[in-house]
């Protein structure tokens, strides 16, 4: 198993929010970056004051943004609200006075550079998780971004999975019973398999695969196979290799 994976692993398996914090922040700095925000909503009609937040920003920066609701004007917010793609930071995103001035404010704490990623959640759950650099946004940094999108991808799709029992403050999931078939389908979708090499595994169709990994999807209510390959280990479904 490669570690990178291991240590996702260890975010659905931690048990308490402190731990949970430090393995997100630690795992955000092995991919090379120095901080992390991470935010979530319940549902795009609580208000973002009361979101499950968590970061490694300075307490001075996260007082003054909290005290300001600086997340009204915080374009990376308002860029997740109606976008599924991620944002990397450029000049012209603060282009706004106001955001120019926020955006100069957090240079001064080390927030110059970086991506965000919306999260939208199977039951209407709404955030955003930053990782942040103080870099420059030059050529340089943008190529070695370019290269970590989807891994950074599969850190987002963790975080958000593994945190639901901290914002949920631990209320018990409804069971989720998978076919064998089901869960034979996400577990070699697990190890890197398309539906295609998983039909020729099996003896069966490709249609058939998407078939039963579709159905994963809407017994575990996510948008993606690699959500249900999560929610699958983080329930003791599948035991990774």
């Amino acid at each position: 198993m490669p570690a990178d994976i291991a240590k996702l692993l260890n975010l659905l398996e931690s048990d308490s929010e402190e731990s949970w914090c430090q393995d997100l922040f630690r795992i955000a700095n092995e991919n090379g970056f120095e901080q992390t925000v991470y935010g979530v909503v319940l549902n795009k009609n609580m208000p973002l004051e009361n979101a499950f937040l968590r970061s490694n920003y300075s307490s001075s920066w996260r007082a003054t943004y909290d005290s300001e609701k600086l997340h009204y004007i915080d374009p990376t917010v308002s860029h997740c609200i109606k976008s599924s793609i991620p944002l990397i930071w450029e000049p012209q995103t603060f282009e706004r006075p106001r955001e120019k001035e926020f955006y100069e404010e957090a240079c001064g704490y080390g927030i110059r550079s970086g991506i965000t990623y919306p999260i939208h959640g199977p039951n209407g759950e709404f955030g955003v998780i930053s990782f942040v650099s103080d870099a420059l946004t030059d050529k340089k940094f943008k190529n070695e971004l370019n290269h970590s999108l989807p891994a950074l991808a599969l850190i987002r799709d963790y975080v958000f999975e593994s945190s639901i029992k901290f914002i949920k403050n631990g209320d018990a999931e409804e069971a989720v019973h998978l076919t064998q078939r089901e869960l034979e389908c996400l577990k070699w979708a697990m190890a890197g398999k398309s539906s295609w090499e998983i039909s020729m595994i099996l003896g069966c169709s490709e249609a058939t695969v998407n078939f039963h990994i579709s159905n994963s999807r809407v017994k575990f209510q996510v948008n993606t196979r690699q959500q249900a390959i999560v929610k699958a280990i983080r329930l003791g479904l599948l035991v990774p290799d």
